[in-house]
């Protein structure tokens, strides 16, 4: 009887210490934030780095969910099911005026500057595609349909006399496998992205056919927005987050070599990989304290609504007067 009694003391002590700990975890509001790869430092840093952060895992937490572009991602916000999320312009706008978004931008993770990388489309190098036109009738593959790259694309493409819509097969393909489809022939031109540009360089055997920097210089290609009804009733919730985007981004800026290991442990390519373009000047740009570049994003969005993607809309809807990176 003692044993037996013995074991439900126990049992009852595991008990109670797990519902108290259930009780502390459920005070710290939860964040429902979506991911992508490559580019988002800020964000690497805050998962694998939880400790370098005061308020995340004290005063907030955050349940992370990966998503292979930024569209998708559009959607679980104006469905509710992210509170936060990166975003590229198009994808944004189209939630607005598609989907009935409303969103702040909080915070910029890169843009594409003068001199560093631009995301481009490669086909192999004895490939007899040498030009956008010779794309008619072929496989063209791209991160995700509707997504940051394919505004710019779908503009080059009409520049170069093909109609993205009917005259190619248009493949969605993440960047992670973007290098194997082109060697394999499941598609005659991909785009590719860092780290994976930097990777198939190295093993040569492809060729650069057309860069987005060649119809819109300067993007902004992923930004980080969060719901507006979540901002408007917890702002002070919304403020650590974007206050620990800042200081994420921050941290990367401040020390390469840690944010080598992480983003290595985030994405999986290899340092020496990574060491190639990493926070060089041949990456994307990344404003330090990663407040967003409206007036940038303005251009974006007027040359959209020029080429008929968009209706006339105004960036300044999508900034609220105090949760807006840098945050300290």
């Amino acid at each position: 009887m003692k044993r037996g009694s013995s074991k439900w003391l126990v049992a009852a002590a595991l008990a109670a210490g797990a519902l108290s700990g259930a009780a502390h975890a459920q005070t710290i509001p939860t964040i429902k934030v979506g991911w992508t790869i490559p580019a988002e430092e800020s964000k690497y840093w805050m998962m694998k780095r939880p400790t370098e952060f005061t308020n995340l895992g004290k005063k907030y937490n955050i349940e992370w969910t990966q998503f292979q572009g930024t569209s998708p991602m559009t959607q679980a916000l104006a469905a509710g099911a992210l509170d936060c999320a990166t975003q590229g312009v198009l994808s944004l706008a189209n939630g607005v005026t598609g989907g009935n978004l409303k969103a702040y931008i909080v915070a910029q993770h890169v843009f594409e500057k003068p001199g560093g990388f631009s995301v481009y489309w490669a086909v192999k190098d004895d490939s007899p595609i040498k030009t956008i036109a010779d794309l008619k009738g072929k496989n063209v593959g791209i991160s995700v349909i509707g997504g940051g790259t394919y505004g710019p694309f779908k503009m080059l493409l009409k520049g170069g006399g093909v109609d993205p819509e009917k005259d190619i097969k248009l493949i969605e393909i993440g960047f992670a496998a973007s290098e194997d489809a082109l060697r394999q022939g499941r598609v005659d031109a991909i785009n590719m992205n860092q780290p994976f540009a930097a990777r198939m360089e190295a093993k040569g055997g492809t060729r650069k056919l057309f860069a987005l920097n060649e119809a819109m210089p300067n993007i902004v290609h992923i930004l980080e927005a969060c719901r507006a009804d979540f901002v408007d009733k917890n702002p002070e919730l919304a403020k650590m987050y974007v206050a620990d985007i800042t200081l994420g981004m921050k941290k990367a800026l401040a020390d390469r070599d840690e944010t080598l290991k992480v983003v290595n442990e985030v994405l999986k390519a290899p340092i020496p990989v990574l060491e190639t373009y990493l926070l060089k000047d041949n990456d994307f740009g990344r404003d330090p304290g990663a407040a967003p570049n409206f007036p940038a994003m303005q251009k974006m969005l007027d040359i959209y609504q020029e080429a008929g993607m968009l209706p006339k809309m105004d960036v300044m809807q999508f900034k609220h007067p105090t949760i807006v990176a840098p945050i300290q």
